[in-house]
This record gives structure tokens, sequence and C-alpha cells, in this order.
């Protein structure tokens, strides 16, 4: 697919009837920026950088964030939890820094 084409398909997702199902772009991002911040302040170091299993848990607040807005869709529940199971798996791994 052409960076056009994928350019144009993007702007019609966000321009369409997105707002339906997550509710307004604001709102939605709003209330995801409060529980990113939340998570952020109560990690066990605050001070350290974000790591593989930080994002799993950010996903995870993000798709919680969705389903307060627009109407019911099965999908973030679904996503909550493929995000909290690759969180889990990459836990339980020894941890290798990328060089």
């Amino acid at each position: 697919m052409k960076a056009g084409c994928i350019a144009s398909t993007a702007a019609e997702l966000v321009s369409g009837d997105r707002d339906r199902q997550h509710g307004q772009k604001r709102d939605n991002f709003e209330r995801i920026a409060t529980l990113w911040n939340g998570y952020l302040q109560i990690r066990r170091d605050p001070e350290a950088p974000l790591d593989p299993v930080d994002v799993g848990h950010l996903m995870v607040l993000m798709k919680l964030a969705r389903t307060q807005s627009g109407s019911y869709n099965l999908d973030d529940h679904l996503d909550m939890v493929g995000y909290a199971s690759c969180a889990g798996e990459i836990a339980s791994e020894p941890f290798t820094p990328i060089a």
C-alpha cells in the first residue's frame, strides 16, 4: 500500500464514526492521560524509564479509558486481556536491555 493511500485511509478513520464508538477525541484522550498519569505516579519506581511491561499496562489503561465513552465495543475488552497477557509474559522473562 502506498503512503498516500495509508494517509487517506487514516484520515477517513479519524474523521469518520469513531466518535460514536470511542467518544469525543478530546474526552477520550483526557481519560487516557488521567489514567496514565496516575499509573506513572504509583509505579514501583516512578523515576525509572518505562519498560516493556509498563507499555503493556499503559495500553490496558488506554483500552479501559475507551470503555468509559462512546458505545460498547467488545474489542476494547479483548485488547485489555491481550495487552495484560503480553505484559505478564514479558514480566516473567529475564530482562535483557536493548543494546
